[in-house]
């Protein structure tokens, strides 16, 4: 057995754009044993969950929990409002708006794309454009993606509701906020917003396993006229439950709800619109590190405009193979684990290797970012990828700015 690299001992540091890095309070809260999930705590925990979830959400309305992950998000928001046959609209800017619009293909309804690319946010104009032209209305809900995690774009959903209401088009507007709740700023009722959904594994700092949809009474009508939901993924029960199992059409996630309980603890003591403001800085320091690097390397950020960079995670481009040899070299030999390329080409395509993500998401703090921006720049010596000075300086001065 060969020895492992002196420098890979230690905690390793999982700077993918989720699972993200849990707080050992959380880790602790969900260290027990099987509680009862007929009477006790756990009755009491899960009824304190919805307002806490909502605080995070900015929403007066209502959240129905689901044991499962960020697809199930997905098809629990279009089973309850998505009949067959019926039309969605999907605004692209990467791969995970294409996967919600094949999830709604998958349960019957007929889907348009309107795709922007990998590099740039969605076009308002084209989407006005859309849906002005649809005067009988067929478009029953826009797909929209807040920041699609494969590319790190943040798209300005307030804008597409803008769009909507300028046009007069009664369409749902529904979000996908899986990689952005906890981290970039949302504003579910300011915005307009009909359905949310989203993940407990990235800005909510759990493990995998949690999903949750948030909608407003718009929404909860459409539900109420729909022809014949699952009894799964009915949202009605979850969201007014008579009984604790109806929370979850069964038994609970007993132990994610311990560390959700205590993630939400976390949040709320610092405050949405603090945790929203660290996380921008700690962004800022690391686009301000990439950009230098770029400047005198194949380096590239992949969303050009700041404005339309997600807080949450940063796509990076790095000419084939480098990419691929960067995050080989440095999670076996110092322990850091960044993101995969994820989406940004074909499978089987060599330009994959060219292409790497940073989560930056939930439990981070300055010393982790500056830790993993000299985890890359050490990389980068060891492979001889060329590159800016002074990104570690750059990246310091953002932080220490405040």
């Amino acid at each position: 057995m060969s020895t492992p690299p002196i420098a890979s001992f230690g905690r390793d540091y999982l700077a993918i754009p989720g699972p993200s890095v849990m707080p050992e309070a959380v880790l602790q809260a969900m260290h027990r044993a099987a509680p009862n999930i007929y009477a006790g705590e756990l009755i009491d925990i899960a009824a304190s969950l919805a307002p806490d979830l909502k605080r995070v959400a900015r929403t007066d309305g209502h959240v129905a929990m689901y044991v499962g992950n960020g697809h199930a998000a997905w098809e629990a928001a279009l089973a309850n409002t998505i009949a067959p046959g019926d039309k969605v609209l999907v605004p692209a800017t990467g791969r995970f708006a294409h996967g919600w619009g094949d999830m709604a293909e998958g349960l019957g309804a007929e889907v348009e794309i309107l795709d922007f690319g990998k590099r740039t946010p969605m076009d308002m104009d084209r989407i006005a454009e859309t849906l002005r032209a649809d005067t009988g209305h067929k478009i029953k809900a826009v797909l929209a993606v807040h920041v699609d995690t494969s590319t790190s774009i943040r798209n300005d959903i307030s804008a597409l509701r803008g769009v909507l209401d300028a046009v007069d088009h009664p369409a749902l507007l529904m979000a996908d906020c899986i990689a952005s709740l906890g981290c970039d700023v949302f504003e579910m009722d300011a915005w307009g917003v009909d359905v949310m959904v989203a993940g407990c594994q990235k800005g909510l700092m759990v493990p995998p396993g949690m999903a949750f949809v948030f909608f407003n009474d718009k929404a909860d009508a459409v539900r109420t006229a729909m022809p014949r939901v699952s009894r799964y993924w009915d949202w009605s029960p979850r969201a007014n439950p008579q009984e604790f199992y109806m929370y979850w059409c069964g038994t609970a996630p007993t132990h994610h709800l311990y560390g959700l309980r205590t993630a939400l603890d976390i949040i709320h003591g610092e405050g949405i619109e603090a945790v929203w403001k660290r996380h921008a800085l700690l962004a800022r320091a690391i686009w301000a590190a990439c950009e230098t690097w770029s400047d005198g390397g194949p380096l590239e950020l992949n969303v050009a405009d700041p404005n339309n960079r997600s807080c949450a995670v940063t796509a990076l481009r790095l000419a084939s193979p480098n990419g691929t040899a960067l995050r080989d070299w440095v999670e076996h030999n110092i322990g850091l684990t960044l993101g995969i390329g994820l989406g940004m080409a074909p499978p089987g395509d060599p330009a994959w290797h060219g292409f790497f993500r940073l989560g930056h998401m939930g439990h981070v703090n300055g010393h982790m970012i500056m830790g993993m921006l000299g985890g890359i720049e050490t990389g980068f010596s060891a492979l001889g990828i060329s590159r800016g000075q002074g990104a570690l300086d750059a990246a310091a001065k953002v932080i220490a700015s405040g």
